[in-house]
């Protein structure tokens, strides 16, 4: 029996499974997105007016931290166009024919979603430039003197991508983005709430209002974070026969060690690091990466754009610096510097 057959209570009860969990949080219109409201106004009008024209929307890049919704845009605007999605990532596409597959398989219309594409090779970039700007797909035949450039043409389609790194990006490919470059910023902490209580909905779960702004204040602004930590609320008040309370709330994020302002022990470690091995600061990244046994990348893309959020730290030429808001969550004895 298909899909298609089943019982349509039966294919939600699957769809509700845990391993379709983020897929079925995943907004489904624009009415359940919440925030990103001046994201939302400019799409309405590029989407709007592309649609009365009766082209396809112009290339779009949306940029920031993860978690924020540049995927679930994506999805969106496939739906509110009535467009074919098909979606990679910039590590799968390791060589230049594998783009190649992609591009020349595209429909009429059809939108391409490349998530992670900071991750593109250079030689990459350059079949995708001619792609998006004027529709054709150059193949290169042969080596050497007697290389020979075939040009084929492309179906209309657009390019939706999603990057946390977009200073990783060639400035010629930032520039194809003809639609717009979007940067998701964090979410306000009503926003978050709104999120959970629509949250908790699908997935059947009664929390009363302070178990919701409990969870909205420990999510690290970030709607992904927020449905995982109600998940694990969930499940801790599941096994101990409890409402989800905020004592509920606060007792199972308390075992994921998520502090109430968010932070996990490897944030509150940076802090601890920058204020006592390097007296508070200025330190540079790669320092304090090492003093953690962490790498680079992991500090600077994941745990520092939350505490500067916070503003528990602060960039300075020199390096990061630990602010007095730092020294009071820690419970250290604020330097007179600060006071």
């Amino acid at each position: 029996m298909s899909r298609r057959d089943e019982n349509p209570e039966e294919v939600e009860k699957v769809a509700a499974g845990e391993g379709f969990l983020d897929q079925t949080l995943r907004p489904a219109s624009w009415d359940e997105y919440v925030g990103q409201e001046a994201i939302k106004n400019n799409l309405h009008i590029l989407l709007s007016a592309a649609k009365e024209r009766g082209n396809p929307p112009e290339h779009i890049l949306f940029y920031g931290p993860p978690g924020l919704g540049k995927t679930t845009l994506a999805h969106l605007i496939a739906r509110e166009v009535g467009a074919n999605l098909r979606t990679t990532s910039g590590p799968a596409i390791e060589r230049v024919g594998d783009l190649a597959a992609l591009l020349s398989n595209l429909g009429p219309n059809d939108i391409l979603f490349i998530d992670e594409i900071h991750r593109l090779g250079r030689a990459i970039e350059e079949v995708l430039y001619p792609a998006m700007e004027s529709g054709v797909l150059n193949i290169i035949l042969g080596k050497g003197p007697s290389a020979r450039t075939l040009e084929l043409p492309l179906p209309p389609f657009t390019l939706i991508a999603a990057t946390t790194r977009v200073a990783d990006l060639s400035a010629p490919l930032r520039s194809r983005f003809s639609g717009g470059v979007y940067r998701l910023e964090f979410y306000s902490e009503d926003d978050i709430a709104k999120i959970v209580e629509r949250s908790a909905k699908i997935l059947d779960v009664k929390v009363d209002k302070s178990g919701v702004r409990e969870i909205a204040k420990r999510s690290r602004a970030t709607p992904r974070t927020a449905n995982y930590l109600l998940k694990r609320a969930r499940d801790y008040a599941q096994l101990k026969r409890t409402g989800l309370t905020s004592e509920a709330v606060d007792a199972a994020l308390g075992m994921l060690e998520v502090d109430e302002l968010g932070l996990t022990p490897i944030d509150r470690k940076m802090l601890e690091v920058l204020i006592e091995r390097f007296k508070g600061g200025p330190a540079g990244v790669n320092a304090i990466a090492a003093a953690l046994g962490e790498e680079q990348a992991t500090v600077a893309e994941v745990h520092e754009p939350f505490l500067l959020q916070l503003g528990l730290i602060e960039r300075t030429p020199k390096g990061r610096v630990a602010t007095r808001l730092a020294y009071e969550h820690l419970g250290k004895e604020t330097p007179l510097r600060l006071l």
